[in-house]
């Protein structure tokens, strides 16, 4: 168990690295008190350009790549036969740590561009998959959240189908394991999602 928490702190951890935070108040504002008030991808390219909306994307989305390769240096030895579901612990830990960082008093972003980052750390084709749905979604209706809300779909229910496959090498106990994180992040991302999906 305790290394379950601790790949999920080392998560939470990188995940308080708010790029949106850190770059907009580089130029003067607090992203959250403009446009949506999100602190994420979106809302930086309507207030602050596509330059910090790209920015901001790509330190989102790496911050969760560095808490899952730290965790790979840390257990991938020790603990490979868990080593798939250590990593999405430590990539669940990030998207919660952007989510909800506590010196920001737990206003955060959705995280989308960090789930970016967990779907090139967990498998290629799976990542082919969002890129093309989400591509697909944002060209046709001009929505990113219907996008964003497709590829976090996309999360628990290809790793369930590759899984079911023998994709993760994973016992059957872990296994489950590893959808139960997957849902979890799915739902908290629609639930994230939920003034969008009102509008």
């Amino acid at each position: 168990m305790w290394v379950r928490v601790g790949c999920l702190a080392i998560g939470y951890l990188f995940g308080l690295f708010q790029t949106s935070y850190i770059y907009g108040k580089a130029h003067g504002i607090d992203i959250r008190n403009y446009g949506s008030g999100n602190a994420g991808t979106t809302n930086m390219m309507r207030t602050l350009g596509t330059k910090a909306g790209l920015i901001t994307f790509f330190g989102d989305c790496v911050k969760c790549m560095l808490a899952v390769g730290l965790v790979c240096l840390l257990f991938g030895k020790s603990h490979s036969e868990m080593l798939p579901l250590l990593k999405m612990y430590a990539a669940a830990g990030t998207i919660l740590g952007h989510n909800f960082p506590f010196y920001l008093q737990f206003h955060g972003g959705k995280g989308i561009a960090a789930t970016a980052g967990l779907y090139l750390s967990l498998d290629p084709v799976m990542t082919l998959v969002a890129v093309v749905l989400f591509g697909g979604a944002v060209g046709a209706t001009r929505y990113v959240s219907l996008g964003s809300i497709l590829v976090s779909i996309w999360l628990p229910v290809g790793t369930i189908l590759f899984g079911q496959q023998g994709k993760w090498g994973l016992s059957q106990g872990h296994l489950y394991e590893l959808y139960a994180i997957t849902i979890f992040l799915c739902l908290m991302a629609i639930f994230r999602h939920r003034k969008n999906i009102g509008r």
